[in-house]
């Protein structure tokens, strides 16, 4: 079975039955379920455009593509040499908004 880069495998349903949840996953499913996340997430796709983050990946992106060669790379290349430093170039204003954010859906949600 192929692996993705994207996402752990599925875990076996046998595995999960009468085991409950984490708080993390309660707090995750509670975000998918009321929408928020979507939210979240444009939120700060927004935010990195506006700050030139996106600019700064893709230049990051097309360098290492001209250095490497067209032909020779691929897309796991790609995220296996962009994604350290795409997650350290986010701006600290930026992480502690959506920080911010999170709380103020916990605390009106209850969790």
């Amino acid at each position: 079975m192929r692996k993705s880069v994207n996402r752990p495998p599925t875990p076996d349903v046998m595995e999960n039955q009468g085991k409950e949840p984490t708080f993390q996953e309660l707090i995750n499913i509670e975000l998918i379920e009321s929408g928020e996340k979507e939210r979240l997430m444009e939120l700060l796709r927004e935010r990195l455009i506006e700050c030139g983050w996106k600019d700064e990946m893709k230049a990051l992106c097309r360098a290492f593509i001209k250095k490497k060669g067209r032909n020779n790379v691929t897309v796991d290349d790609l995220v296996h040499v962009i994604t350290p430093k795409g997650r350290a170039s986010i701006p600290d204003s930026i992480k502690a908004e959506l920080l911010q954010r999170i709380r103020t859906f916990l605390v009106s949600a209850a969790l």
